[in-house]
């Protein structure tokens, strides 16, 4: 279809205006709506998304475990929204240390005070333990997201909940390729803690972005940018001592096991 075609050549904008037309035409169809929900979430329409999601649920029971997971994911944008401005404070997975209560501190003087926010992440950059294993099968020594708000800590969405996860708590992930438009928005992964439980999850693809604007490539996640502070734009990236990783083209994470004595 038409909305298809726009999308994969890169205009989201012109592929929301044919499927807004084609829902008009035929309102009942429940693959549209679903559709829908996915290009104005890739939009950051966050509010119409929900609504067409909820539209399909009651479409289609068969689509209610997707409904659910994905309202979710909606609902806790907004959230993600207000931390990045220093507005909230993220829930921290597992028990708080030091060097992450700073960098969650640093997003508070990131208007206001870019310098005494560098500052701060520094410090708790010193002080944040290594997580070594293999991405993809290859030796890392270190990993971190690339993001200087972020460094050694994933953002994730865990039963319906937004947290900002270390990474040494983490002992795999594994993430499912892409396949679909919202793959672009949250990224499907399995994670095993490391006590040894497991769940189900999503980690946001693309950074947190309120001036995205109409840039197609980073609303797509087809392109990754960054501003003079290190604030990443678009896909999220991965770097570790080896190389750097975009999200979408890693398919599994293993992490050694850290003891507790390095995670003061």
């Amino acid at each position: 279809m038409l909305a298809q075609q726009l999308v994969r050549d890169g205009n989201p904008g012109a592929a929301l205006a044919a499927l807004q037309d084609a829902v008009r035409k035929d309102a009942a169809d429940v693959k549209l709506r679903i559709f829908l929900f996915q290009l104005l979430a890739v939009m950051g329409q966050w509010g119409r998304s929900l609504t067409q999601l909820n539209v399909a649920g009651e479409l289609d029971a068969g689509a209610l475990p997707m409904v659910q997971t994905y309202r979710e994911a909606i609902q806790c944008e907004a959230l993600r929204s207000e931390i990045f401005a220093g507005k909230r404070a993220p829930l921290i997975f597992g028990e708080p240390q030091a060097w992450l209560a700073q960098l969650v501190e640093a997003l508070s003087h990131d208007a206001n005070d870019p310098a005494r926010a560098a500052a701060i992440r520094a410090a708790a950059f010193d002080t944040a333990p290594a997580s070594s294993g293999t991405i993809d099968g290859k030796r890392f020594a270190w990993l971190a997201d690339a993001d200087q708000r972020l460094g050694p800590v994933l953002e994730a969405i865990v039963n319906g909940r937004y947290f900002w996860i270390p990474f040494f708590r983490i002992s795999r992930i594994d993430l499912e390729e892409p396949e679909d438009l919202r793959d672009t928005v949250w990224t499907a992964a399995s994670f095993t803690w490391s006590n040894g439980a497991q769940t189900v999850g999503l980690i946001p693809t693309r950074y947190h972005d309120d001036d995205a604007g109409g840039d197609a490539a980073l609303l797509l996640a087809r392109r990754t940018e960054w501003d003079d502070s290190g604030r990443g734009r678009g896909q999220r990236m991965l770097v570790s001592d080896r190389d750097d990783h975009a999200l979408m083209d890693v398919r599994a994470i293993a992490f050694d096991p850290v003891s507790d004595s390095h995670h003061g």
